[in-house]
């Protein structure tokens, strides 16, 4: 398996990405071209609106439930891990990081995750200047 870095940790399914959209757009495409250049113009005008949805609900569906569920799990990881690294609760200022923080901190290693946290909070840095401060990236493979 790949080493994982800040560069390559965007992670892509192949069927659903690679097959299923563009076959989507192909069909997209056709009944688009067919309510221009056909008498039939109100049925592949509906068709075209029909793939249209298709591609928003096949968009939205796919990552809603899978990263709404990731998100609760990597909250949870960094609470423990905070609370192993220090014996405290991290929910006492938890509310003072952004979801974007908090999930860019789940690729730092343990001795790099402390000041990292203190400097989000001190200087509100962003979740991709967090990931390029990371010096030892902590490869998450099992991301959706």
């Amino acid at each position: 398996m790949k080493i994982q870095t800040y560069y390559n940790h965007v992670r892509f399914y192949t069927p659903h990405h690679f097959v299923y959209y563009p076959v989507l757009a192909l069909f997209l495409g056709c009944s688009i071209y067919f309510a221009c250049t056909t008498e039939n113009t109100l049925i592949w005008s509906f068709i075209s609106v029909c793939f249209l949805l298709l591609f928003f609900l096949a968009y939205m569906l796919r990552q809603h439930y899978a990263l709404t569920l990731q998100n609760r799990i990597v909250r949870l990881e960094l609470r423990y891990r905070y609370l192993s690294l220090t014996g405290k609760r991290l929910e006492e200022f938890e509310y003072k990081l952004t979801d974007d923080q908090i999930f860019a901190l789940r690729f730092a290693p343990d001795n790099e995750i402390l000041p990292l946290l203190e400097d989000a909070l001190k200087n509100n840095l962003t979740g991709d200047a967090i990931k390029k401060a990371i010096v030892h990236w902590r490869a998450d493979y099992n991301r959706v």
